[in-house]
């Protein structure tokens, strides 16, 4: 089946099963396929505009997530960046995201990369589905290397976060469990007190 063929999604969900977003000529206009672990489809939007629904729908913006890569690792140009990171969605494209022949890739689903010449790449995706890219082998792991670091960063934050509130609220038990303790002593001890005084008062 052509690709003018397919069938159109107007309303689509960004998930961790989501492998590529290809640009597509449908007609005289440029659309987007989405390649899935198990499925593809085809919605009525160019790439960049794909990935900035997505990012929104994750509540974040494009904008905002280009930033986060920039504050991260420093990379500015071809930015990768993270759609939502519980699910590990990583993605990069391969040129200039305003680029019409701009992929998108996402960094968990491939498997293995080849050259095929100067300007393409043989991709090879987690469900062992193959597509040539229109990049270089060196821009293709360049870009590959990039989002691990981001990866990486953005895991060391999420695990410098967790170890943070565990500790706080480790240290926080540990308070209120001393505070029980020394309520309790006094309490624990206002009825001797409370005995002796009596006691004194019974043998005057």
């Amino acid at each position: 089946m052509s690709e003018k063929n397919k069938k159109l999604f107007d309303e689509y969900e960004f998930d961790a099963f989501v492998m590529a977003v290809v640009p597509i000529k449908y007609g005289s206009k440029i659309y987007s396929k989405i390649m899935k672990t198990n499925d593809e489809f085809i919605v009525p939007f160019r790439p960049i505009e794909v990935i900035k629904r997505s990012c929104e729908y994750y509540a974040s913006s494009y904008e905002g997530r280009k930033e986060g890569t920039k504050n991260l690792i420093g990379v500015t140009h071809k930015s990768p960046i993270v759609i939502e990171p519980v699910q590990s969605i990583y993605i990069f494209p391969t040129a200039s995201p305003n680029q019409q022949h701009c992929y998108w890739i996402s960094h968990e689903h491939v498997l293995l990369y080849q050259r095929i010449d100067k300007k393409h790449t043989e991709v090879v995706f987690s469900n062992k589905q193959v597509i040539e890219v229109p990049i270089s082998y060196r821009s293709f792991e360049n870009q590959m290397l990039r989002t691990a670091l981001l990866r990486t960063k953005m895991e060391q934050r999420s695990n410098l976060s967790w170890n943070t509130t565990l500790f706080t609220e480790t240290r926080y038990s540990e308070v209120e469990a001393l505070e029980q303790r020394s309520q309790y002593d006094v309490f624990s001890k206002q009825p001797i007190l409370s005995q002796r005084s009596s006691s004194k008062r019974l043998n005057k």
